[in-house]
């Protein structure tokens, strides 16, 4: 198990530094082809022989209790359903602490799968 530990310390940092490398090229990138920081959408660029694509995005949060106030003060809530997903999220905490004869119920409508299990590992100091 030393040497699979020892290897995959190893892996993890090549794909850091690869990481890092792959991320200054990108940026170089976006730096020559003078493209903005808040670009939404999809550039395509002829370069040498290659078609460089950049899809730029824009991360965009709601504050739900927010908008849902702001659509009622202006009378707008019946386009909040078309507008919004409204995506309905486990609080497991509180799924755990509440009486079983309640969650027993609801059950049926949460899925639960596996993930892929997340690792650290590093040498002794």
């Amino acid at each position: 198990m030393r040497e699979i530990a020892a290897e995959w310390h190893a892996e993890k940092e090549v794909e850091r530094i690869a990481v890092e490398s792959r991320r200054r090229l990108e940026d170089e990138m976006v730096k020559n082809f003078g493209l903005l920081p808040d670009l939404d959408g999809t550039v395509s660029k002829d370069v040498d022989g290659y078609v460089i694509k950049i899809t730029g995005r824009i991360d965009r949060k709601v504050d739900a209790d927010k908008i849902q106030e702001l659509a009622a003060q202006n009378g707008l809530e019946s386009h909040l359903s078309t507008l919004c997903r409204w995506k309905p999220e486990l609080n497991l905490s509180i799924w755990k602490a509440t009486d079983p004869t309640i969650t027993k119920l609801l059950a049926p409508a949460i899925t639960a799968k596996p993930g892929r299990p997340s690792f650290t590992v590093n040498p002794k100091e």
